[in-house]
This record gives structure tokens, sequence and C-alpha cells, in this order.
């Protein structure tokens, strides 16, 4: 039998690459592009990310197994897809683009989406709460660099 860690951890892990599957190949715009002169962690950014997307699966499990198989579990269930999506979205969109304002758009779009989830998961478990802390914490801070960057290339915003 398949358990339900296991399933919700496959949709992140799935959902996770197929952002790498459809993204351009306009890297090389994205890497040529300045960055503010306090941006020094950018070679970790992969890794906050791997850890907030574990943080985030391991939440929805948490309320998965409050109340599984019920309308409203499925809803959050999907609210935590739509927060993956949107998460995943940031990257091919901003290359296809070539618009570090649509990038902006989708990060603070994210951070808005985590907020209601967690507001919504709250008085459910604290736990799966605070496991989306990491996310509230870091997206703003990616989205502020974001639109930092849009500002010291204008050419590119």
């Amino acid at each position: 039998m398949i358990r339900s860690w296991m399933i919700i951890g496959i949709i992140t892990f799935l959902v996770g690459f197929a952002g790498n599957w459809i993204t351009p190949n306009h890297s090389q715009w994205f890497r040529q592009l300045q960055r503010p002169k306090w941006l020094t962690f950018e070679s970790i950014i992969p890794l906050i990310w791997t850890v907030i997307f574990i943080c985030g699966a391991w939440s929805a499990y948490i309320i998965w197994e409050h109340k599984p198989n019920t309308d409203v579990t499925r809803l959050m269930m999907g609210l935590y897809l739509l927060l993956e999506i949107f998460t995943i979205a940031y990257t091919p969109v901003m290359l296809s683009l070539r618009s570090l304002i649509a990038g902006t758009i989708i990060g603070g779009t994210g951070l808005l989406i985590c907020l209601l989830i967690t507001l919504a998961v709250l008085p459910v478990s604290i736990w799966a709460a605070l496991l989306l802390l990491p996310y509230l914490l870091w997206s703003p801070i990616g989205t502020y660099t974001t639109w930092q960057m849009s500002r010291i290339n204008p050419q590119d915003a």
C-alpha cells in the first residue's frame, strides 16, 4: 500500500523537477544580469528551496493525516499544490518573458498563497503552520532580490 507521505513526496518531487523540464534555455540572459552587491548567497539558493519544499511537503502530510480523504483536506492539498506550481513557475515564466517584474509578481503571489495556507492550517496544526515558516521568511527575500535586480537592470525589468 502506498502511504500518504509517499504520494505527497512523489508529487512534490515531480512538480519540482517539472520546472526544469519546461524551463527555456534563456538562463544565459539571467546569468548576465547585474546583481545587488549584497547578494553573496546565490550559490546556496537551490539548497534553501530544497529545504523549503521538504518543509512544505511535511506540512501537507500533517494536514492530510489529520483528516484524510475529506473534501476540506483535498482542498488544502490543492492549495499546497497551487503554491508549489507558483513557486516552480518563477523561473520558466521569468526566463520565457525575460522579465524580472514577472518574477517579482510570481514571487509575491507565492508569498500570499503561502500566507493564506498558513492561516488555514494554523487552527488544525501548529506544526503544519510552523513548517511553512521557512517559505514565509525566504520568499520575501527572493522577491525583494528579484525586484532589486529589475531596478539595477531596467532594460530587463
